[in-house]
């Protein structure tokens, strides 16, 4: 009988296999949560789950929240998902679907996903243009002022982005960056209709974007597509004309990442 068996004919969990389904509990909620939350799920004995947690804390996967009852992913937990998903097999399909649409589009598209601080370029594929804008593959952009991190703040929770909104410092980058907490807050309103988010020279002067989500089998965002070029290139309006390919684009890199 496999450990898989047992579980569904004892209904109890292999030790050798509780703290994977405790991170993957964590993972799966989406926010910060309680140990006894995460139980309802595991029905693991109160002590047991209290020391899982704790060693998870302690080894970097798990961080605390800040009301110190709740856990949300560590840096080390975030760093094998950022690991799992840039694997060989899984990257090579998802650079030719990012290869396309940079060939069809004639300009730099990149994947980049949420982080602590900032959106993570993931992955990228450059324009074959000599005038391009240098983010390599590892940069961290801000949140309030890029085409991807206004498309993820969008995604939050109303209370969650208002705690945002209240501690982050909205950094001037540019004349036409954004750092009024309120009209932030309407931009993001915008996006969220509309399905996409548009980065005019907000984050750097003469550089234009647009980017959509990458959804999970949840529907949550589990990161962004985005294209951006040369505002002397390409305006605001020439890269919206590329949605409809930039959407089925990220609708496919969505089923690989489920896959």
């Amino acid at each position: 009988m496999t450990d898989q068996d047992t579980v569904e004919t004892t209904g109890q969990i292999p030790t050798n296999l509780r703290l994977l389904m405790l991170l993957e509990e964590v993972a799966r909620a989406g926010v910060p949560v309680t140990p006894s939350a995460v139980n309802e799920a595991l029905g693991l004995p109160k002590p047991t789950i209290h020391r899982l947690f704790a060693t998870a804390e302690a080894e970097g996967f798990l961080q605390r929240d800040i009301d110190g009852r709740s856990y949300s992913p560590g840096r080390r937990m975030r760093l094998l998902a950022v690991n799992t998903l840039s694997s060989e097999r899984v990257r090579t399909v998802r650079l030719a679907v990012l290869k396309n649409l940079a060939t069809t589009v004639g300009e730099t598209c990149n994947i980049a996903v949420p982080e602590r601080e900032g959106m993570f370029y993931l992955d990228r594929v450059e324009t074959h243009w000599p005038l391009r804008i240098q983010l390599p593959v590892g940069t961290q952009v801000p949140f309030h002022c890029t085409a991807s991190g206004k498309m993820y703040l969008s995604t939050l929770r109303p209370d969650y982005l208002e705690r945002f909104l209240k501690n982050y410092t909205l950094t001037k980058l540019t004349d036409k960056t954004i750092t009024s907490p309120a009209k932030l807050q309407d931009a993001l309103g915008v996006i969220r209709e509309q399905g996409y988010s548009t980065d005019d020279e907000e984050f750097m002067s003469g550089m234009t974007a647009v980017a959509v989500p990458i959804l999970d089998n949840r529907g949550r965002l589990l990161s962004t597509l985005s294209i951006h070029a040369p505002e002397q290139r390409r305006t605001i309006a020439d890269l919206i004309a590329h949605l409809d390919g930039l959407k089925a684009a990220a609708a496919e890199l969505s089923t690989i990442a489920g896959q």
